[in-house]
């Protein structure tokens, strides 16, 4: 991953020290458009929803992969928290492990 390109989306961030890294501070929808139009692979978001809801609301995101790991707490939050009522997502494929983890694969409808 240290040799891999990263994009850190921040507002309070000055400088990033991992290799590889760039920092989009302003103009998200056209930043995000723009490295989408670049050749490689998919982007992936780590562990930042409301960075996610925003670009799906942007219709930036083409495919979300959420990895279900059964364990019970008791409470929490919604993963997705949304201006809307509803994100509403269609469910594209579903793929079990040993571990009992679910790895469930959507596109936004």
């Amino acid at each position: 991953m240290n040799g891999l390109p990263k994009v850190v989306v921040s507002t309070t961030l000055a400088s990033a020290d991992w290799a590889e890294t760039r920092i989009v501070r302003d103009n998200l929808a056209e930043e995000i458009a723009k490295l989408k139009q670049e050749p490689g692979k998919g982007i992936a978001i780590m562990g930042s929803p409301g960075l996610t809801v925003s670009l799906i609301e942007l219709g930036l995101v083409d495919e979300l992969r959420v990895l279900v790991n059964p364990i019970v707490l008791g409470g929490g939050h919604s993963l997705f928290r949304t201006t809307r009522d509803r994100l509403r997502l269609e469910l594209l494929q579903t793929r079990t492990f040993s571990s009992g983890n679910v790895l469930l694969t959507y596109r936004p409808a």
